[in-house]
């Protein structure tokens, strides 16, 4: 890192310096350098540090409080899938493009989780749009699918009670090669707090309190509140059941299409009433 930013250039006088740091800790060499770069910075340099969410104690770290003495620290949100149409209007409205409701939800199914890719398909939307409007036909036949979908949002959809984006992510997971181990597991964490929420709300206890008990994080009792309120303890003990038995199918204990399964627990989780307890004491026995 220090040759890096002491090094000459060969095609230009100032150069940017990228450094990505996957898990948002540099360790304490790293920490160091980034501090001792920021005491005595280079004035032909410019220093990018891309890290992901920082927690608090992070952001009171002294390379952190380095970075901001220096230059400045800024915090990029992510768009969430239900931003994400708003979002596209606008840039489609920046570009001087006017898209129906149909086809901006259209291209926001196809760029999900990815806006590099909305912002390459704007770009070519501007080209090849006939006096700056696109309907859903142009943008069915014009933008590929480049979205991009993470355990956490497609567990988070399972919870808001959007059956149909949660099923089109468990898609798009299984596509990109996602093991069904892990996406099972964290369904069935969640499946295992609400279960012990809900008892605790039967024996009269504020849904809230129930819910912090049992595990769940203050900015993420919205997600669990719909969940509870839209699930009962039979429901959720039922997709437990459900849960168990494609455990069972994953390990070969028993002959079942895994995926098959796991979609028909994730719309019944999301909402769409579509298991039965016969059907799952079939699944149990079988």
């Amino acid at each position: 890192l220090y040759n890096e930013a002491n090094a000459l250039s060969l095609f230009a006088e100032k150069k940017i310096i990228e450094i990505n740091i996957g898990n948002g800790k540099p360790g304490d060499k790293g920490s160091k350098a980034i501090c001792e770069l920021c005491a005595n910075p280079n004035p032909d340099n410019l220093l990018l540090i891309i890290v992901p969410k920082l927690e608090r104690a992070a952001q009171n770290s002294q390379w952190v409080k380095s970075i901001e003495s220096l230059g400045a620290h800024v915090q990029v949100w992510p768009i969430t899938a239900e931003q994400l149409p708003r979002w596209i209007k606008q840039r489609l409205q920046n570009s001087g493009i006017a898209a129906n409701q149909e086809a901006v939800q259209i291209l926001a199914e196809r760029v999900e989780g990815n806006l590099l890719a909305a912002t390459q398909e704007i770009e070519k939307l501007k080209l090849l749009s006939v006096d700056g409007k696109v309907d859903a036909i142009t943008m069915s036949s014009v933008v590929a699918d480049s979205a991009r979908y993470n355990l956490f949002e497609f567990v988070d959809k399972i919870l808001m009670g959007d059956a149909q984006s949660a099923a089109r992510s468990l898609r798009g997971l299984q596509n990109e090669g996602t093991d069904a181990v892990p996406l099972l597991w964290s369904i069935t964490r969640e499946l295992r707090i609400l279960v012990k929420a809900s008892e605790q709300v039967a024996r009269g206890e504020h849904s809230d309190w129930a819910l912090k008990n049992a595990g769940v994080w203050e900015k993420r009792l919205p997600l669990f509140r719909r969940a509870l309120k839209r699930c009962s303890g039979a429901h959720l003990r039922m997709l437990m059941y459900q849960a168990g038995a494609i455990d069972q199918a994953i390990k070969g204990i028993r002959k079942a299409d895994v995926w098959d399964e796991m979609t028909t627990l994730v719309l019944s989780f999301a909402g769409s009433q579509i298991l039965k307890p016969s059907n799952v004491k079939l699944l149990i026995e079988n």
